[in-house]
């Protein structure tokens, strides 16, 4: 089997780590994901996983953050069945193909040009209405092409603390703005995070840098009227899983008693109304 060259740096390297992870999930006893698809992409792919310095205590610890996210998408399309997806840096990432949406589901997966490249030769195209979009996230254009006829679920894994924080912002008035209502799901750090970035062994080797930290999810509550926190869920209180390796458990338990530690790594969920116009800041 010819296997595929991996020529991605920087940011973009990074999202091997966390295929790497989701691989190593769907190999374990008891994986979280199921992910088999990331597990045979890893088998085609030419490149030295030891770079992401993921083990199996934090693919754990991964695979707990992307179930997050499938369950809070799920839980909206199971509520609202006509509705996009934009997924948002997706990667290699087999969320589409995890959740298998109803046909009437619009899914649409966003990363950069080579990124997209990279995903249509390495992972088989998902059912239903789904297609991909070549583009960076803070490029001006690309959203206004995109169909708001629906309300949305923006899914960004792994993306928000790559952001400057003007990026972010903006990012976030743009979509809301698009369309009539909907959800924004995704991951992010606080400041302390960011400044302990070094920490973080697939930022080193790749180069990477972080740079958003929201210490206070609610106060992007400011960038669009009616647009409403609904859950803040810190990465060490993700629901705990008996199957996880023990010393996962043990960090989670661990840092959830640090008060100033337990809030590094956090999901949060929002909810938005359709745009006022002249209600807009």
């Amino acid at each position: 089997m010819d296997r595929e060259k991996i020529t991605l740096t920087g940011v973009p390297e990074t999202l091997l780590a966390t295929l790497h992870a989701r691989a190593l999930d769907s190999r374990s006893r008891h994986p979280l994901l199921h992910d088999d698809t990331s597990a045979e992409t890893v088998r085609r792919v030419d490149y030295d996983f030891r770079r992401t310095g993921i083990t199996s205590v934090n693919a754990a610890g991964v695979a707990l953050r992307a179930r997050c996210l499938d369950d809070w998408t799920a839980q909206y399309l199971d509520e609202h069945p006509r509705t996009t997806v934009l997924h948002l840096a997706c990667g290699l990432d087999t969320r589409a193909h995890r959740l298998a949406p109803p046909p009437e589901v619009r899914w649409i997966d966003v990363d950069l040009p080579e990124v997209v490249a990279l995903r249509e030769r390495l992972l088989p195209r998902p059912g239903g209405d789904y297609r991909t979009l070549g583009t960076s996230v803070t490029a001006d254009d690309w959203l206004e092409g995109l169909p708001a006829d629906r309300p949305v679920v923006a899914v960004f894994e792994g993306l928000s603390m790559y952001l400057r924080p003007a990026e972010g912002e903006r990012l976030i008035r743009r979509v809301t703005s698009h369309f009539p209502g909907g959800r924004l799901l995704f991951d992010c750090f606080n400041g302390l995070g960011i400044r302990m970035q070094w920490l973080v062994p697939v930022l080193r080797r790749t180069g990477a840098v972080v740079h958003w930290g929201i210490d206070d999810p609610r106060s992007l509550e400011r960038l669009h009227p009616g647009l409403t926190c609904l859950d803040i869920v810190r990465g060490c209180d993700l629901p705990a899983v008996r199957h996880i390796p023990p010393r996962a458990r043990l960090e989670a338990r661990l840092t959830s008693h640090v008060p100033w530690l337990r809030d590094v790594f956090r999901m949060v969920r929002y909810e938005f109304p359709a745009a006022d116009v002249e209600g807009m800041p």
